[in-house]
């Protein structure tokens, strides 16, 4: 390998990744090099190893967005940032145009870009980014670990969306990681959290973390959370496992004037219960992606130990076994975050 070459995974169709080497380009004049320490592979990238994204992504992407790495190069007119500085990408870029983006919503912008998806993304040693897009880092805090950031502001945005006060009584309906990084975040701003999860090994996870959890496949999570809140019902539901039983016990669970937050991709339309809306006065909230403040913050609670990195990363892999990997993972039902190692001078 030269230097006027990279290594990357493109995802070829069928299941299948190629690590090829790629010709090294120098960033735009307000992009930013960074070279890529770790990145996770989150459920979208698992939607696109099974095909389910082709008619977006193609069969030449490379994709991958739940990274951390440092800066290699800069755009002739980029400022605020150091070569070899720590950060993290916000993957998103949007038009400034549309409606959205002129009302201040540029995270849900009518022609937003997912970067990683709509465009080339980080499972490549150095991927050239909008400068906008970038969040500097605490130099204390460990790349492998800063690769959850993204995540991580997820469930920000998630809790922000449902304004969870303290004393209220919040049901987490679904526990893999994006539901487990909510519970986390909704307890941190005081929510009494429940986890509602058919999974055994991630009920126990939960409950190693501290969280009350249910069992549907042996409890009615309707009686348990109405006794655990003296009849009253969850304050706050998310919903997150993208299930039709999770849409039945959103509403089934709420208390009256009760805030929805839905979270999942539902694959096709759920049937929801209006009734249950006209009948508690509930509310449902979309949440997508996040805002700039959500990286902030999450940055924020990983710094602050808010998230037991150590064991929320379950495995991590070099890029070329990125095939292995996505295997893995579709199959190992111990996996909280698998991550793939990019660059192999990253720290641990």
């Amino acid at each position: 390998m030269s230097e006027n070459t990279q290594r990357a995974a493109y995802y070829r169709g069928d299941k299948t990744f190629s690590v090829e080497l790629r010709p090294a380009e120098a960033p735009g004049l307000d992009e930013v090099a960074v070279r890529i320490g770790y990145c996770g592979i989150c459920g979208t990238d698992l939607h696109v190893y099974h095909g389910n994204m082709d008619a977006r992504v193609g069969f030449s992407r490379i994709i991958g967005h739940e990274m951390s790495g440092t800066v290699e190069a800069l755009g002739e007119q980029v400022r605020g940032f150091t070569i070899g500085q720590k950060v993290v990408v916000r993957p998103l870029d949007h038009c400034g145009e549309c409606p959205a983006c002129k009302a201040g919503h540029k995270h849900i912008c009518h022609n937003l870009k997912f970067l990683g998806l709509d465009t080339d993304g980080a499972m490549q040693e150095v991927w050239n980014v909008p400068a906008h897009t970038l969040h500097p880092l605490p130099d204390e805090l460990q790349l492998d670990h800063a690769a959850l950031i993204e995540p991580l502001a997820v469930a920000c945005h998630d809790v922000q969306r449902a304004e969870v006060a303290a004393g209220e009584n919040v049901l987490v309906i679904g526990g893999g990681p994006i539901g487990l990084l909510v519970a986390l975040v909704a307890r941190e701003a005081g929510g009494n959290v429940v986890i509602s999860e058919i999974n055994d090994i991630r009920l126990a996870y939960a409950g190693k973390l501290g969280f009350n959890t249910i069992d549907p496949k042996s409890q009615d999570p309707v009686h348990v959370v109405n006794e655990m809140t003296n009849g009253k019902g969850a304050d706050v539901v998310f919903e997150v496992s993208g299930s039709q039983p999770g849409v039945d016990l959103m509403t089934a669970a709420a208390a009256a004037r009760a805030r929805i937050v839905m979270v999942a991709i539902h694959a096709k339309k759920p049937e929801v219960d209006m009734f249950q809306f006209f009948w508690r006065e509930l509310e449902l909230l979309g949440a997508r992606v996040y805002q700039p403040e959500d990286y902030d913050e999450a940055i924020r609670l990983l710094t602050e130990g808010v998230v037991d990195c150590a064991s929320f990363i379950t495995d991590i892999r070099p890029l070329e076994q990125i095939q292995s990997a996505f295997e893995a993972l579709t199959t190992n039902p111990e996996a909280i975050k698998s991550m793939i190692r990019i660059s192999k001078e990253s720290d641990a």
